[in-house]
């Protein structure tokens, strides 16, 4: 089962190193990962986003809070939470009922292009992980994907819980 988990460090070098060295000395996938400054510039929020049953992932946050650079872990797919991801992606625009075609998909995605040029578009797609393979997977069967680059997921818990020290 996908799991979101929420780390609250320190910003300081080696830290984001440490924490990842408990997933792959145990041999757990890290999907994706999301890290930067928080308001307080000593402090950095970490997203991960991995695999695995409720005792996988109770042992992953226990080791994880252990390390001196960790100030608090939740997992955040325990209670209602927020995510988003954003995509970047250029597809082939070579003619203009692709670009029509492009364009249709992308309102209907709310996406927005970035940048146009003779034969190709580049947007910007936010949301679910689930709504960028959407937008990919259109992408694909009205035009080629030239490239696209992922941020991976970044996730707040919903109402009053929030990862403080």
């Amino acid at each position: 089962m996908k799991r979101i988990i929420s780390v609250l460090m320190e910003n300081a070098p080696g830290a984001l190193s440490r924490i990842v060295g408990v997933f792959s000395q145990r041999g757990y996938n890290v999907d994706s990962l999301c890290v930067a400054p928080t308001e307080d510039p000593s402090l950095s929020r970490l997203t991960i986003i991995t695999h695995g049953d409720d005792k996988v992932i109770e042992q992953i946050t226990k080791q994880v809070n252990k390390l001196v650079d960790v100030l608090k872990v939740i997992d955040l797919s325990e209670n209602a939470h927020i995510e988003r991801e954003m995509m970047l992606i250029k597809v082939a625009t070579r003619n203009e009922a692709i670009r029509a075609e492009v364009k249709r998909n992308a309102d209907i995605f709310r996406a927005n292009i970035l940048d146009v040029s003779l034969n190709n578009y580049t947007m910007e797609v936010t949301g679910t992980t689930d709504k960028l393979d959407a937008f990919a997977t259109t992408m694909a069967q009205c035009t080629e994907i030239i490239e696209s680059s992922r941020t991976g997921v970044c996730g707040l818990a919903r109402g009053e819980r929030a990862l403080r020290p």
